[in-house]
C-alpha cells in the first residue's frame, strides 16, 4: 500500500463518484465549439483575478499562492521556440504582493509550477511569466519531478493529439495547512489537474487528484470525475459550457477514449489491460465516526487515496504498531507539532520517520 495521509479529509464529505465507462463519451461532437474564456473556473468571491499571457490565476492571500490557474493548451503552443527562463520573480499584478525567494529558501520544497513553464515555451513573454511565484505551490522535489512531471508531459501529448485542451490545475487549498517562509506559504497536501477536450471529434473531460508525495502508481489510478473535483475544491469548472453539455461530461470519466501511450512508462489500454476503465465501487475504508467511507474508486484497489495510509498502518503486526493512534511528535518545518495520527511504534508518523 502507498503511505498518503488522510489529514483531516474524511471530515469533508467528499464523495468521488468515479464513474468510469468504455463507450463513447456521454456529450456529443461539437460543430461550433470554439466558447471565449471556456478554460475559466467560475471567479470565487473575494480572491483577485490575474490574466497573463499564457495564463490565468486566481490569487488566495490567505495561502499565498493561486486557487487555480487556467489556460488553453493547442497543438501548436507544444512546439518550443524559447528556452526556459528559470528566473523566479514576484508577481507584479498581485495586488496584497505574492511569495517571494525567501518563502522557499530552505524549506525543503520545490517551487513546482501550477502552468508548466513547458507549456508556456511559444513565446518569451509567457515563459517569463510562467515563473512568477503566484504559479508556484510548495511541492515535494518526488512529486514534483516525478508522477506530476508525467502527468504534465502528458497533457502535453494529448494536446497533440486532440489539438486544443482546456486545462485548470491548482493545489487543494484548507485551513490548517502548515506553511513555509515568512509570508506563510501554505504546503498543499493534494494538488488537482482538469481537461477539457471539447473541440475534438469526441468531446471528453477527466480530472485528476494526486498527493503531494512521490509515487510509482500509473496516472490512470488518480483519475476521477469532473464533479469529483468540484465537490472536493468547492470550484465550478468549465461554467461556460451549455448546461446539457457540462452535465455530461462532467458526472462520469471514460479512461479509454484518453490516448495513455507514449509517455515515460505510462501504459496504453492495448499494453497494460489493468488500466482499462472499470465499474466504480465504494472503498472498504471506515471513518472515523466509523461509518463506510463514501468515497468511490474505478482502480482495482480495495480503498480510495483516502484511505491507503490508514489501511497499510492497521495492517502492520501488532508488535511492530500502537493498539490507539497518537499525535506524531514530529516538527513541522514552521517549528510546531506534526497534527498527523499514528499507529507507529516510535510515536511518528510516515514523513517523520514512521518505524
Amino acid at each position: 500500500m502507498k503511505k498518503y495521509s488522510c489529514l483531516g479529509w474524511i471530515f469533508w464529505g467528499v464523495v468521488f463518484q468515479v464513474s468510469a465507462q468504455t463507450s463513447t463519451p456521454p456529450a456529443q461532437k461539437v460543430k461550433h465549439c470554439y466558447i471565449t474564456n471556456l478554460e475559466l473556473p467560475k471567479v470565487k468571491t473575494g480572491e483577485q483575478i490575474i490574466h497573463h499571457v499564457g495564463y490565468s490565476l486566481s490569487y488566495n492571500e490567505a495561502h499565498e499562492q493561486a486557487t487555480w490557474v487556467a489556460y488553453q493548451l493547442t497543438a501548436e503552443e507544444t512546439k518550443k521556440r524559447v528556452g526556459r527562463s528559470n528566473r523566479f520573480m514576484e508577481d507584479p499584478l498581485v495586488k496584497t504582493g505574492s511569495a517571494v525567494d525567501i518563502d522557499y529558501k530552505g524549506s525543503g520544497y520545490d517551487r513546482g509550477h501550477l502552468a508548466p513553464a513547458a507549456d508556456m515555451g511559444w513565446s518569451m513573454v509567457s515563459m517569463e511569466e510562467s515563473f512568477y511565484y503566484s504559479n508556484m505551490s510548495p511541492q515535494l522535489p518526488g512529486f514534483n519531478r516525478g508522477i506530476w512531471k508525467n502527468l504534465e508531459e502528458l497533457v502535453r501529448h494529448w494536446a497533440l493529439d486532440y489539438d486544443s485542451l482546456e486545462i485548470v490545475t491548482g493545489p487543494v487549498l484548507r485551513k490548517g495547512l502548515n506553511t513555509i517562509g515568512p509570508n506563510a506559504v501554505s504546503v498543499p497536501e493534494y494538488y488537482y489537474k482538469v481537461i477539457l477536450d471539447y473541440c475534438g471529434e469526441e468531446v471528453k473531460a477527466i480530472g485528476f487528484l494526486l498527493p503531494n508525495a512521490a509515487s510509482r502508481e500509473s496516472l490512470q489510478f488518480f483519475a476521477l470525475t469532473v464533479d469529483s473535483l468540484e465537490r472536493l475544491t468547492g470550484l465550478d469548472f468549465f461554467p461556460l459550457l451549455p448546461d446539457e453539455d457540462e452535465k455530461a461530461l462532467e458526472k462520469s470519466v471514460c479512461l479509454t477514449c484518453w490516448n495513455w501511450g507514449g509517455t515515460g512508462g505510462l501504459h496504453s489500454k492495448e499494453q497494460h489491460p489493468a488500466t482499462q476503465a472499470a465499474d466504480s465501487r465504494q472503498c472498504s475504508g471506515i471513518t472515523n465516526a466509523g461509518k463506510r467511507c463514501q468515497n468511490e474508486t474505478s482502480m482495482t484497489a480495495e480503498f480510495c487515496i483516502v484511505h491507503q495510509k490508514r489501511e497499510s498502518e492497521n495492517h502492520q503486526p501488532k508488535s511492530e504498531r500502537r493498539e490507539v493512534s497518537v499525535q506524531c511528535s514530529g516538527t513541522t518545518r514552521a517549528g510546531d507539532r506534526c497534527k498527523r495520527k499514528t499507529l507507529s511504534k516510535n510515536g511518528r508518523c510516515y514523513q517523520h520517520g514512521a518505524d
